[in-house]
């Protein structure tokens, strides 16, 4: 990017999104049925408090450890027949996920955060394979060429009666805009590209490290499509989703889903632990029954590490994607996936400053208020506000600055004032 390019690409992109009213319908729909199906989750969980508070100890400690983690979680995987890479940048994980996939091959995909974060999906289609996304917010997206705008919903933004034209635009024929008629239309579109996958990638919600253990949590049923059907699964994640023991993996699961889709658990949660297996003949193991025959481990550290080391961004690693904090933001409730970039809402500045760099976020910091909304509502009380003042503080040493707010400090560094009034003049005013 030139010099000014920092601040007009996102000013274009805010632009769009307040004058989109499309955008704006679909975002206040489901801004209307989170609250209120997440209000109504915690009031019949009252346990979560104590909980919550005791992921939030989990995770300390968890990030404290964590190359030591990454450390047993690898040694783990491969003790159950898996196979585990760490992965130090962007690059590094397309390559490896890359030569895993191989070319010309048909792969299916469950929603992660870290395969959008590195562009997997452009990477894998440049060697020839072809790529579907199996949850339906992201298939949505990606038939629409569209960039997610919510962690959790991805095509959050998308009214119904915008996705009934991308759906008749597949299919070649009108289809109705009822919801129930567009879930069908996915689900039987999709349901052949399970069977006659290659490769399956999926993320993970949490890791176990002392048994290997991958975590999934879903309520659509794909995930479980893509880490069962294909031959081959290869798990995408980032470093800080391991947590030490079984234990804290599951206290994990009890507090993401109600504060991730307002329900009290989410219908299908999977532990995959080495690849399938069965030891019914002779009590000898085979692996590669029913499920793939290979299972293949990829942690990301991509900015981690360096996030992990700074006191004043560490505690971004506590965050377990919820993505409550952005349905509750009176920011992102206008500006919506421009409020970030390949991670949104204030949460999203700070994820990605660290894993695309200050440039894509730097003129997006001044947008948050630091209302202080994100950390009343964050189940572990993440401290947002805090860490985007620190943020803006750092990008403003990097020279990113806006030039009407450097041309007010100039003011202030000569004249005392930012009126760019000489002194004479400004005691006159008094």
């Amino acid at each position: 990017m030139g010099s000014d390019d920092w601040l007009a690409f996102k000013r274009e992109e805010f632009k769009r999104w307040m004058e989109d009213e499309r955008r704006r319908t679909g975002l206040s729909r489901a801004v209307a049925a989170y609250t209120s199906a997440k209000a109504k989750a915690l009031s019949r969980l009252p346990e979560l408090e104590e909980i919550r508070r005791e992921v939030r100890k989990i995770k300390e400690r968890s990030i404290q450890q964590m190359d030591e983690l990454v450390k047993i979680t690898m040694d783990s995987v491969r003790e159950v027949k898996g196979e585990a890479y760490l992965a130090r940048d962007a690059e590094e994980a397309r390559e490896i996920v890359s030569d895993l996939t191989g070319n010309g091959k048909l792969v299916v995909k469950s929603k992660s955060l870290t395969g959008d974060e590195i562009g997997i999906n452009e990477a894998l289609e440049e060697r020839g394979n072809s790529v579907y996304e199996t949850d339906l917010g992201e298939f949505i997206i990606q038939l629409r060429k569209e960039k997610p705008t919510h962690i959790i919903n991805p095509s959050v933004h998308v009214p119904r009666e915008e996705v009934a034209k991308t759906f008749s635009e597949l299919l070649g024929r009108p289809v109705s805009s009822e919801i129930p008629a567009l879930v069908g239309i996915a689900r039987d579109y999709l349901r052949e590209k399970f069977c006659h996958a290659d490769v399956g990638i999926t993320g993970a919600n949490v890791v176990s490290a002392k048994t290997g253990t991958i975590f999934i949590v879903e309520n659509e049923g794909n995930a479980r499509f893509v880490s069962n059907a294909p031959p081959k699964h290869i798990c995408l994640t980032g470093i800080e989703k391991i947590v030490p023991t079984l234990s804290d993996a599951f206290k994990v699961l009890q507090v993401l889903p109600p504060y991730a889709t307002g329900v009290f658990m989410s219908a299908y949660v999977s532990m995959i632990t080495g690849p399938s297996k069965t030891a019914d003949i002779e009590k000898t193991i085979v692996y590669g029954a029913h499920g793939p025959k290979e299972l293949h481990l990829v942690l990301l550290d991509n900015g981690r590490s360096r996030m992990a080391e700074d006191e004043a961004f560490r505690e971004a690693l506590y965050c377990i994607r919820c993505g409550g904090c952005m349905y509750e933001c009176p920011v992102y409730r206008i500006i919506g996936g421009s409020f970030g970039n390949n991670y949104f809402g204030g949460i999203g500045l700070i994820w990605s400053a660290f894993t695309t760099g200050d440039e894509k976020v730097a003129a997006a910091v001044d947008a948050c208020t630091k209302c202080g909304r994100c950390k009343e509502v964050c189940p572990l009380e993440i401290d947002t506000p805090r860490m985007v003042e620190r943020l803006k503080q750092s990008l403003v040493k990097g020279g990113f600055v806006q030039p009407k707010h450097a041309e007010i400090m100039e003011s202030i560094l000569k004249k005392g004032n930012p009126f760019n009034e000489d002194e004479r003049e400004d005691r006159s005013r008094g």
